[in-house]
């Protein structure tokens, strides 16, 4: 008994091989076509008992074939930025080089360039999303920079929940008096882009004596306001806290950490002063309000802005 495909087509055509019979003596018995016959007698001619393999269908070329340029230009673009395939898809698109997002994501796909991201949990709540730029505002401290012995620099930010427009400030400790300097700056720097309506921090001290100055006060019921609270009202801004213990009521302004631990700190050489530390905390921030979100469906922060200011004017 034949073992395989080929083996049964050439036990088929050996009579005739051989000139033992012809092919219409053939065609009487067995359940194929001639044409089927002496294509087979035809691919044994050519390639011996491997010619009778069942060759693939799929075509050499496609016209539809995206171009291989294309293709080093998307990969040269995820190994410069490490941005995903919907950035890169914008990006080409502001390079007028005409490709679906579909394909973007096959090409990573198929090149090994892709992460292995983590399954949406269904039962998050989503909040309603904020489009009024300066509605709410999170503000946080990063550790920056470590000299050791337990001592940092400081990265005070702010991040706008509608535009996702960030200011960052390096201090030389967390104090409440660096809290209020970086809020008193920060109204100053968004006085021409937005007003700022509320803000939301953990319950750090240098924020809130809500769990660490309440209970000591005299009168708890009516006890001495935090200085940082008391700018916020001469501003008229309202000033919300999140749980204890929960950072992810936080989420946007610690995403944006992971961002700047990723992006900057990994690649940042160490400053010797203050000021040069600024200075290269502000050219990431120039870069990073300038760089396309997924959340403002490829627009910047910057461009949100601008966007939002043409709608009202």
């Amino acid at each position: 008994m034949p073992n395989s495909k080929q083996h049964l087509r050439y036990q088929w055509i050996k009579p005739i091989l051989d000139k033992q019979i012809s092919v219409s003596q053939v065609l009487k018995v067995a359940p194929f076509s001639e044409r089927t016959i002496k294509y087979w007698l035809s691919r044994f001619r050519s390639g011996g008992i491997d010619g009778l393999v069942d060759k693939s269908t799929k075509p050499n070329s496609s016209p539809n074939k995206t171009p291989v340029w294309i293709e080093d230009r998307i990969k040269q673009i995820r190994n410069d930025k490490e941005i995903g395939g919907k950035k890169i898809f914008w990006y080409l698109e502001k390079e007028n080089i005409d490709v679906s997002e579909k394909t973007v994501n096959n090409i990573l796909k198929r090149s090994g360039l892709t992460r292995v991201y983590r399954h949406s949990r269904e039962y998050i709540y989503h909040k309603k999303k904020i489009t009024v730029p300066g509605q709410l505002m999170e503000i946080d401290i990063k550790y920056g920079v470590h000299f050791g012995f337990g001592r940092w620099w400081y990265q005070y930010t702010a991040i706008d929940l509608a535009s996702r427009w960030r200011y960052l400030k390096a201090y030389e400790n967390r104090q409440n008096n660096y809290s209020v300097f970086f809020l008193e700056e920060l109204v100053k720097k968004t006085i021409d882009m937005f007003n700022i309506k509320a803000v939301k921090t953990d319950n750090d001290p240098v924020f809130t004596n809500r769990l660490t100055g309440y209970c000591k006060s005299q009168d708890p019921l009516n006890p001495r306001f935090h200085e940082f609270d008391l700018v916020c009202k001469q501003n008229n801004i309202i000033h919300f806290l999140i749980e204890p213990g929960k950072p992810t009521q936080n989420g946007t302004v610690e995403r944006s950490h992971r961002s700047d631990q990723q992006y900057f700190y990994t690649n940042l050489n160490k400053p010797t002063t203050i000021e040069e530390y600024n200075y290269k905390l502000r050219l990431w921030n120039n870069w990073y309000n300038d760089l396309p979100h997924c959340g403002l469906n490829g627009l910047s922060p910057n461009e949100y802005l601008k966007k939002v200011q043409n709608v009202f004017t």
